[in-house]
């Protein structure tokens, strides 16, 4: 990019590289000063640097390697003007001048990685056992994930300062325990496994459906979520759960392309044009789900998932989507993991299966549920039912109470317009 490009477009630009190279440079730094409040802290001052050299300088052709090589050297710069009383300072600092000496070579100390990616590495740091599960999560969702607290407030169905509180607390946990940043051993690491698949789950949701911006989809954040499953799955191969999130990730992928129309504009599911499913992504599900089924045992949450994805892709049509077999799997699910949102999505199945009727009691039964006072998808759902009821009035109501909720300009269009369709 030109240096004479307008500020406001460079500044577009950076915003879109942070948010896809950050979890790359916080995970290297970590990797090298091995604390991880010190490798975020880095990182924004790599990218406060950059905010104030691109302008004048435009945009590297590599902006990743830009905002990691000046990491690097600020943390170099840095703990050479500490006091270095800490035995450990000395330690990092000289580790780190061997790295600016030995860029390019390779690191023997990673022949006993069991991980071998930056990222998922630093995931399963993160998700130390001292911290809680949820709490594991948050952190690192905001570390790695590329998503803001607001944005994974939205995930958890929870207010933005409880998230953010429950990071601080998180870092603090860490910092206070003296907790190690380092690799755990192979056979530690089907302890954190849940929450490292929560955070790919999550990040790959936010990808699938933005809870905010003016994007409906975010596909390089489902690239890199299916990126760090895919090398998961290579890593744990006898774990059903991995393949099944695989699965689940490949198949829902592969309707990206068809889930926004010419000008961005959302399309939802019965509406997609099915010849625009990526055919390979579907396989590659397919095959994953498989997978996990001959591993044997019970499907879990996410193979589960995958089952129901699993049912839409094998359709031709929407008409000729077997609503009965999704709806004995999300019973299923409920089973294995009950959630308000579990029973929401089952709700719609079960009013595609049997009418619309047949579902509306289930969703009135969740309104008094705390955690979905603020989730625009029940006022969504329960419009379209009344709708489908011929209900207008009140589907008006609901649809214009869940564009008030929603916190992606798209979305909210279109319940906007849907709202417009029952006074039309």
């Amino acid at each position: 990019m030109s240096p004479a490009a307008p500020h406001a477009e460079i500044h577009r630009t950076i915003d879109a590289v942070w948010r896809m190279e950050s979890a790359r440079v916080i995970a290297g730094l970590t990797r090298m000063v091995r604390d991880v409040g010190l490798a975020e802290e880095l990182a924004q001052d790599a990218l406060v640097a950059a905010l104030e050299k691109w302008p004048e300088t435009g945009v590297p052709d590599n902006p990743g390697a830009w905002l990691t090589t000046t990491a690097r050297n600020r943390a170099i710069d840095r703990l050479r003007h500490l006091r270095l009383r800490e035995q450990k300072h000395v330690e990092v600092a000289y580790e780190l001048e061997q790295w600016q000496e030995q860029a390019g070579e390779r690191d023997e100390s990673l022949l006993d990685d069991p991980v071998g990616d930056d990222v998922l590495r630093l995931m399963f740091i993160a998700c130390h056992p001292v911290l809680p599960p949820e709490s594991r999560v948050a952190l690192t969702l905001r570390l790695l994930g590329g998503l803001e607290t607001g944005e994974i407030a939205r995930a958890f169905l929870a207010s933005e300062p409880a998230i953010a509180q429950r990071i601080v607390r998180a870092k603090r946990t860490l910092a206070e325990g003296n907790v190690p940043f380092e690799i755990p051993r192979r056979e530690e690491l089907p302890e954190r496994l849940s929450a490292v698949l929560g955070v790919i789950y999550l990040v790959f949701n936010e990808g699938y459906a933005a809870t905010s911006g003016d994007d409906w989809v975010r596909p390089a954040l489902c690239e890199e979520a299916l990126r760090l499953g895919r090398v998961l799955a290579g890593l744990m191969p006898r774990e059903p759960e991995v393949h099944g999130l695989v699965a689940l990730m490949e198949i829902q992928a592969s309707r990206l392309h068809a889930r926004t129309g010419p000008d961005g504009e959302p399309v939802l599911l019965l509406d997609q044009d099915r010849s625009r499913w990526d055919r390979l992504l579907i396989g590659r599900g397919l095959e994953a789900l498989e997978h996990a089924r001959q591993l044997g045992g019970t499907l879990g949450p996410y193979a589960l998932q995958a089952a129901i994805a699993a049912c839409h892709a094998r359709a031709p049509t929407a008409a000729d989507t077997d609503w009965a077999r999704i709806v004995a799997l999300y019973d299923a699910l409920v089973q294995l993991a009950a959630s308000p949102v579990v029973e929401l999505n089952r709700a719609v199945a079960v009013s595609m299966a049997s009418g619309p009727e047949a579902a509306l009691e289930s969703v009135d039964a969740l309104r008094d549920e705390p955690k979905l006072a603020n989730y625009h998808l029940l006022p969504s759902v329960r419009g379209d039912l009344l709708f489908r009821l011929g209900r207008l009035d009140e589907a008006r109501v609901e649809f214009e109470r869940a564009a008030e909720l929603a916190g992606n300009a798209r979305e909210r269009t279109l319940l906007l317009q849907r709202a417009a369709q029952c006074t039309a």
